[in-house]
C-alpha cells in the first residue's frame, strides 16, 4: 500500500475499473475530479441530478459496465429519484453522494438532511463510508454488488456533504478486481436434470412460447436463443427490454407482449399451452398485469436470481442460472420438435401478419399532421445496421414497441422502465458508451421538456445523438383519462391538464448550439432522419404530429383493456 489521498485513490480506482465517463452535478469530491485531469475519464457535468442518473443508466445498459453518477448531499434526493428506472431495469450503476458528519448531525448544519434511507428501495446495496481507510474495500464492494447476480444500482454515501474526507491521506491500496468491471460478472451453470426436464416439457407441448426478458440482453444470449428456438420451432415474444433480442422479421418473432404490446404477441400467449420465461421478472407490464399467460398456465422460468423463480407464476420447472449458459445447455440436449409444430408456428405467423395488415394504414399514412406510426416507420427505415433506438415511456414506449422495426442483429433498443423524461438524457449516456454507433431517441414533447437543458450538455461534450420529438403540443395520452374523469366529455378548462402551447423544438435546439430540423410532411421524415444521423452532431428532429393520435390499448381476450392501460401509467 502507498500513502495517498482518498481523492487520488478514487480516481485511480475509477480508471482501474475502466470507467470512461462520470456524470455529476458539482460541487462534490472536486479534488478527485482534479486527480482525473490526465486520465481518460470524461467528467460530464450536467444540469440536474436526475439527468446525471439517467445518463449513467443509459451508459450502463449500453456498455454493461457500471454507470457512475455523483452529487453533493443536497442533491441526493434527486439522484435517488433517478435510480428508480435503473433498479426496475436491472442496470448496473454506482451512485455516490455526500452526507452529514458526526459533529454536525442534528445541529442544523448547512443543507443537512439525513436521508440515506431513501436509497434503500432503489439499490442492491446502500452503504456509508465514514473514514477514508474504508474507501478501497467499499468501492470494490460497490462494483461487486452492481455486476453480480441480477445487476442493479448501488449507493455509497461519503461522509461530509462535499466529500471532504477524501482529502485525507492514509495508507491505501487501489486494488482492482477485474471480474467486476462488467456485468455479468459470473455465469452460473444450471442443474442439467432441470435443463432436461424443461426441454422435455417444451418438446411435448403443442403450443409453447418463449418470453425473452431483459436478462437475455444483459447476458448476451441473443444468438443462442435464436438457435434454440429455431431448432425446436418455438415462437418468441420479446419483453421491451429485449426487443432487440430477435430481428422483427424473424419467422418466430411474435413481438412485444403485455401492456406496451403488439396484439399478435398477446394473442400468441393467450393461445399457448406452455410458456418459458427467461431472464424476465414476469412483472405487470410484460404480462399485462398477469393476463398473459393467464393464471394457472404451465410455466417454465429461467433466471439468475433465485428469488424470482416462481414469484408471479408457480413454476412447472425452475432453472437457476445465467441466461446464455442455460440456453447453451438446453441447446445441447434439444431435438427438433415433431407433431403439431408446423401448425402452431403457422398460426402465430398468421397472427403477426394479421396485426401488420391492421396497422398498415397508419404506418404508411400520408396524413398531415403526421401520424406517430409514420414517424416510427421512418426511424426504422433510416436506422443503420448498427443503430440504437432509445425510447421514453408512455406513448413513446407504446409507439416504439409496436411500430419500430429492428431488422439487423446488431441494432439495439433501450427504454425507460416508467419515468417520463428518461429517454433524452439516457440516450446521451448510451451515446457516451457507444460513440461510434448512431443513437436515435424517440420521445414526446412532454418527455423532452423534463431535461431539455441537457441540450447544452450534449453540445458542450459533443454527444452526437439524434433526438426525434413526437411534438403534438400535448400530453395526449391523458386525453382519454380526462374524458373518463369528466364523465365522458371534457369541458371548461380541462385542457389545462394535458395541453401545451405550440413550440418549435428545432429553434430551441439551435438556441442551445445544436442542430434543429422540423418535419411537417411525411415524405420528408426518412431523408431528414438520415441527414440528422449522418451529421454526427447533436440534432433535434421536431416532428409535428397529430394531437389526437392515441396509442391503442393492449389486446385482451375480451377486447381492448382500458383498465390495464390506466394502471400502467399510460
Amino acid at each position: 500500500m502507498a500513502q495517498m489521498t482518498g481523492a487520488r485513490l478514487f480516481a485511480e480506482m475509477m480508471r482501474g475499473y475502466d470507467v470512461s465517463h462520470i456524470f455529476f452535478v458539482p460541487a462534490f469530491m472536486l479534488k478527485a475530479f482534479a486527480e482525473m485531469e490526465d486520465m481518460p475519464i470524461a467528467r460530464v457535468m450536467v444540469h440536474g441530478e436526475k439527468a446525471a442518473a439517467y445518463m449513467a443508466d443509459g451508459y450502463a445498459r449500453a456498455s454493461g459496465k457500471p454507470g457512475v453518477c455523483m452529487a453533493q448531499m443536497i442533491g441526493a434526493s434527486n439522484l435517488a429519484a433517478g435510480l428508480r428506472d435503473a433498479y426496475l431495469a436491472g442496470s448496473p450503476m454506482i451512485a455516490i453522494t455526500g452526507g452529514p458528519t458526526p459533529v454536525s448531525r442534528n445541529r442544523h448544519a448547512y443543507q443537512e438532511v439525513d436521508d440515506v434511507t431513501q436509497f434503500d428501495p432503489v439499490t442492491k446495496m446502500n452503504a456509508q463510508v465514514d473514514v477514508v481507510t474504508r474507501m478501497p474495500d467499499m468501492i470494490r464492494q460497490a462494483f461487486r454488488a452492481a455486476t453480480t447476480g441480477a445487476p442493479g444500482p448501488v449507493h455509497l454515501r461519503i461522509q461530509s456533504h462535499l466529500g471532504q474526507i477524501t482529502e485525507a491521506t492514509a495508507e491505501l491500496d487501489p486494488l482492482i478486481e477485474d471480474m467486476y468491471k462488467q456485468a455479468p460478472a459470473f455465469r452460473p451453470e444450471p442443474e442439467m436434470a432441470l435443463v432436461r426436464k424443461a426441454v422435455e416439457m417444451l418438446a411435448a407441448a403443442e403450443r409453447p412460447v418463449i418470453v425473452a426478458g431483459g436478462g437475455v440482453m444483459r447476458s448476451g444470449a441473443q444468438e443462442v436463443l435464436a438457435e434454440f428456438a429455431t431448432r425446436m420451432q418455438i415462437p418468441i415474444a420479446t419483453a421491451l427490454n429485449s426487443k432487440a433480442a430477435l430481428v422483427d422479421d424473424h419467422p418466430l418473432n411474435v413481438g412485444v407482449p403485455g401492456a406496451y404490446s403488439r396484439d399478435c404477441a398477446n394473442r400468441t400467449l393467450h393461445e399457448s399451452d406452455l410458456v418459458m420465461f427467461i431472464g424476465s421478472h414476469t412483472g405487470g407490464q410484460v404480462t399485462n398485469n398477469w393476463m398473459f399467460p393467464a393464471p394457472g398456465s404451465r410455466v417454465i422460468q429461467v433466471d439468475i436470481a433465485p428469488e424470482e423463480l416462481g414469484r408471479n407464476y408457480p413454476n412447472a420447472v425452475s432453472v437457476l442460472g445465467d441466461a446464455r449458459a442455460v440456453l447453451a445447455r438446453m441447446l445441447e440436449v434439444a431435438q427438433p420438435r415433431k407433431g403439431a409444430t408446423a401448425a402452431w408456428v403457422k398460426r402465430t405467423q398468421e397472427l403477426v401478419a394479421e396485426w401488420r395488415a391492421e396497422r398498415a394504414e397508419h404506418r404508411d399514412s400520408n396524413a398531415v399532421p403526421l401520424r406517430p406510426e409514420r414517424v416510427c416507420r421512418a426511424i426504422s427505415e433510416a436506422l443503420p445496421s448498427n443503430g440504437v433506438v432509445v425510447s421514453d415511456t408512455g406513448h413513446a414506449g407504446i409507439w416504439t414497441s409496436r411500430m419500430i422495426e429492428l431488422t439487423h442483429p446488431d441494432q439495439r433498443y433501450y427504454r425507460t422502465a416508467g419515468s417520463l423524461g428518461w429517454g433524452f438524457p439516457a440516450a446521451l449516456g448510451v451515446k457516451c458508451a457507444l460513440p461510434d454507433r448512431p443513437v436515435v431517441c424517440f420521445t414526446g414533447d412532454g418527455g423532452f421538456y423534463y431535461h431539455i437543458a441537457e441540450l447544452e450538455t450534449a453540445r458542450r461534450h459533443n454527444i452526437n445523438a439524434v433526438i426525434v420529438v413526437n411534438n403534438n403540443s400535448a400530453l395526449n395520452q391523458e386525453i382519454r383519462l380526462n374524458d373518463v374523469a369528466y364523465g365522458g366529455k371534457q369541458r371548461g378548462r380541462s385542457e389545462e391538464m394535458w395541453r401545451f402551447p405550440e413550440v418549435n423544438f428545432a429553434k430551441v435546439a439551435e438556441s442551445f448550439g445544436c442542430v434543429g430540423m422540423r418535419v411537417e410532411k411525411p415524405e420528408d421524415l426518412k431523408p431528414t432522419i438520415e441527414k440528422a444521423i449522418a451529421m454526427n452532431k447533436p440534432v433535434v428532429v421536431d416532428c409535428v404530429t397529430d394531437m389526437y393520435a392515441i396509442a391503442p390499448h393492449p389486446w385482451t381476450a375480451t377486447g381492448r383493456d382500458f383498465h390495464s392501460y390506466q394502471k400502467t401509467g399510460a
